[in-house]
């Protein structure tokens, strides 16, 4: 359970709550990484404790999809008065701070808003180019509001951190084949499907063997390795200490992408890392760090 806010809080208290509260969740925003600049972490938990509330919005259960995105508006909406002063709201004075301090672009904070109002309403894609729109919302601000935590706005390395971010967002998908379609959420695009003369809804309700859907999910996972290596530019335009992260996160989604692809039947199990898993990619991370491949003209 996440603690009170502190009433009236300062800049150190709010700060502190958010990382609270980061520390209480695992995702793949590394919100705890030591790999971060110590400077960058407390930013680091005010962007996640601002995305983290905002998604336990659009996923309250008992709420309505309307309801849920009235709330969105209204968190939307303190974007807009940030500079004013919040006491009783730690995450948005810690946000402010970070906002100011690192020149964050807000754009992407309010991405990743559409995103979750995108949560809310849609459930199936039509092609690929739909689900490539979702995850430029979903998935590249995060990347977008790394790099300009580090004072890189180059770009290239944008560009290719959202190659990188969108592979990490679908292989996330691929994982959760089996999490999300009890949900009533399928993310392989309904064109592909119908090259497999299947519908969205099938594959919902489990009327489908993995033989019938086989050629749709080679299609996702070749588009998603595709853009993972597209993503591989952005290791040469990284400080080291941001270089190793992204590259071990790198290495550890495109091996959970080939966990997917080895499984009899993705559909129904998901893969996952263990430790043997990083010991066995601990060279190459290692190699792709020190000598990074060089990014295209």
């Amino acid at each position: 359970m996440t603690e009170s806010q502190p009433s009236k809080p300062n800049i150190q208290e709010a700060y502190d709550y958010c990382q609270n509260l980061a520390s209480q969740h695992y995702e793949n925003f590394p919100t705890a990484s030591k790999l971060i600049d110590a400077r960058l972490r407390p930013a680091v938990a005010a962007i996640y404790a601002f995305a983290r509330t905002a998604d336990d919005i659009a996923d309250e259960g008992l709420a309505s999809a309307e309801e849920r995105l009235q709330a969105l508006d209204v968190w939307e909406d303190l974007l807009d008065i940030l500079p004013q002063i919040f006491e009783h709201q730690c995450i948005h004075i810690a946000l402010n701070d970070a906002i100011q301090r690192f020149k964050l672009p807000v754009q992407a904070l309010r991405d990743l808003l559409t995103a979750f109002r995108m949560d809310c309403r849609i459930q199936r894609y039509a092609n690929d180019d739909e689900l490539m729109h979702y995850c430029h919302y979903s998935a590249n601000p995060v990347g977008r509001l790394m790099l300009a935590l580090h004072g890189i706005h180059d770009a290239k390395a944008i560009q290719a951190s959202d190659a990188i971010c969108t592979a990490l967002q679908l292989t996330n998908f691929w994982q959760d084949f089996s999490i999300d379609h009890p949900k009533g959420r399928c993310y392989l695009p309904e064109s592909c499907l119908q090259t497999c003369q299947l519908t969205a809804e099938q594959v919902i309700q489990g009327d489908v063997t993995i033989e019938q859907v086989r050629p749709a999910i080679q299609h996702a996972f070749d588009v998603t390795e595709s853009l993972f290596f597209q993503g591989r530019d952005l290791f040469s335009l990284l400080p080291l200490r941001l270089r190793v992260q992204i590259v071990a996160t790198w290495h550890g989604g495109m091996r959970i992408l080939k966990a997917s692809q080895s499984l009899d039947n993705p559909l129904i199990c998901r893969p996952k890392l263990h430790k043997k898993d990083w010991f066995i990619m601990l060279p190459n991370i290692l190699w792709d760090t020190l000598f990074p491949p060089k990014a295209k003209k």
